[in-house]
């Protein structure tokens, strides 16, 4: 099951961030966790248009334990056995102090809420979501708030969970980690990998510009190789759709995630920085950017949710 203690998240009063607030207190329910409120205080920021100032970080949990408790999704009395734990953390921005604490404190997973900006603005502002992402060693949830604006609106049930892999060490212990999720709500997963269709320039002077050139059956070949990776990572039994495309990475998945109607991606993430960060980019910061669902990044060299038995029995 999930070894999760302690859970953060981040609130600056938005109803963006009120929107992670309603999940990270639906998972604490079901898990038992302690939940941790951080309001960073940050130094020389504007403020937020959309921010209540003036709060204490715990300010109109009543309201929300109300809300998820009308949702039907969780008991009432494991609601109301969550305990909060109010923070409030002043540094230069808003990502460094809620890294800083969640090290400080152990958690074992941070959540918080995004607003996904694109283009200029984000580039010009940045994201404390995708900065926390990148350089946290805990597992992140990241929540965007909904497409049409209704930021706090009811997050929907997770029913159905996507796991892109790469057959990397990293993705099986994401797998691992999703299907323990989606045994706590009782949901589905779709396994997807994306086979890069476009090859390296230099096969090119021999004519091979598509993958198909080199290998036409790759999606058979891929489909099979990825049943068996499957079959082969631990964990509690659930339903499990694998899928095979051709095509780019980042734009496959947000389109998977769309048509298929996907309530929560669990992904791998190296966590570059830096050039190598800026040159080649991430794929999980640009899932995290673009899909309207909750995205849980993992690290390779991070902590995990598997407990020490659980980790001894996948490593035999």
């Amino acid at each position: 099951m999930l070894a999760i203690d302690d859970l953060l998240v981040a609130r600056d009063f938005s109803s963006v961030s009120d929107r992670a607030v309603r999940y990270a207190l639906d998972v604490a329910a079901r898990t038992g966790a302690t939940l941790h409120v951080l309001h960073a205080d940050v130094l020389h920021e504007a403020p937020d248009p959309d921010a209540d100032e003036g709060r204490s970080p715990g300010d109109g949990f009543s309201r929300f334990r109300d809300a998820v408790k009308q949702e039907g999704t969780v008991s009432a009395d494991a609601l109301d056995a969550v305990t909060i734990k109010e923070v409030v953390r002043r540094d230069v921005s808003a990502g460094p102090a809620i890294v800083n604490y969640a090290t400080e404190a152990d958690v074992d997973l941070i959540a918080l809420g995004t607003h996904g900006r694109r283009g200029p603005s984000r580039i010009l502002l940045g994201s404390v979501a995708e900065e926390v992402v990148r350089r946290s060693d805990q597992p992140v949830l990241s929540v965007r708030g909904d497409a049409d604006g209704q930021s706090e609106s009811s997050p929907r049930i997770v029913d159905r969970i996507l796991v892109p892999v790469d057959f990397s060490d990293p993705s099986r212990e994401t797998l691992r980690t999703a299907k323990e999720w989606a045994a706590l709500y009782d949901a589905s997963i779709d396994v997807l990998h994306v086979v890069a269709k476009r090859i390296q320039p230099a096969f090119y002077t021999g004519g091979v510009q598509s993958i198909y050139d080199m290998e036409p059956d790759i999606e058979q070949k891929m489909m099979d190789r990825l049943e068996t990776f499957v079959a082969d990572t631990g964990g509690p039994e659930r339903t499990i759709r694998p899928h095979v495309v051709v095509g780019n990475a980042a734009p496959d998945i947000a389109e998977f995630v769309d048509t298929e109607s996907v309530d929560l991606v669990a992904m791998s993430t190296h966590g570059r920085t830096g050039l190598d960060r800026f040159l080649l980019g991430s794929v999980a910061e640009k899932v995290v950017r673009y899909v309207h669902c909750p995205v849980l990044t993992m690290k390779p060299f991070g902590t995990t949710f598997t407990t020490p038995e659980e980790k001894s029995e996948s490593s035999a």
